[in-house]
C-alpha cells in the first residue's frame, strides 16, 4: 500500500538526502536548482527522478550566463512505491544521489553497479 506524505514533509525528506550527501562533492555543485514535482513527464510515468541539464565533464567552458541545470524528484511515484516512510527516506536518498551523479556525468551503468538505480 502506498504511503501518504504532504508536500512539506516530502520536500524536508529531500532536503535531507541533499544534505547527507559529503560536503565535498556539493562544494563542486554548480548552477543546479533540485525541484519536487508531482508527476514525472508524462510519457515516462515510472520515472522517480530526472536530470536536465549539461554534465560538468561535459561543459567546456564552465558557467557563463546559462539557466539552472534541474534535478526533479517526482514525488507521486515515490509515493506509490513505498510502504513505510523508511523506504520512503532510502528511496528519496537513492533518487536524489542518482541525480546529483548525472550532475559530475556518471552514467546510469555506472550507477547500477554502485547501488543507486
Amino acid at each position: 500500500m502506498p504511503i501518504e506524505m504532504s508536500r512539506e514533509r516530502f520536500e524536508e525528506l529531500v532536503d535531507r538526502a541533499l544534505d547527507d550527501i559529503p560536503d565535498e562533492l556539493t562544494r563542486l555543485v554548480r548552477n543546479v536548482v533540485v525541484l519536487v514535482e508531482d508527476e514525472p513527464p508524462a510519457d515516462e510515468p515510472d520515472l522517480l527522478g530526472l536530470y536536465d541539464g549539461v554534465a560538468l565533464t561535459d561543459r567546456e567552458n564552465g558557467f557563463g550566463g546559462e539557466l539552472p541545470d534541474r534535478i526533479m524528484v517526482f514525488r507521486n511515484p515515490l509515493l506509490d512505491m513505498c510502504a513505510t516512510e523508511q523506504e520512503l527516506v532510502d528511496e528519496v536518498r537513492i533518487t536524489v544521489v542518482h541525480e546529483v551523479a548525472h550532475h559530475f556525468g556518471i552514467d546510469d551503468d555506472r550507477l547500477h553497479e554502485l547501488g543507486y538505480a
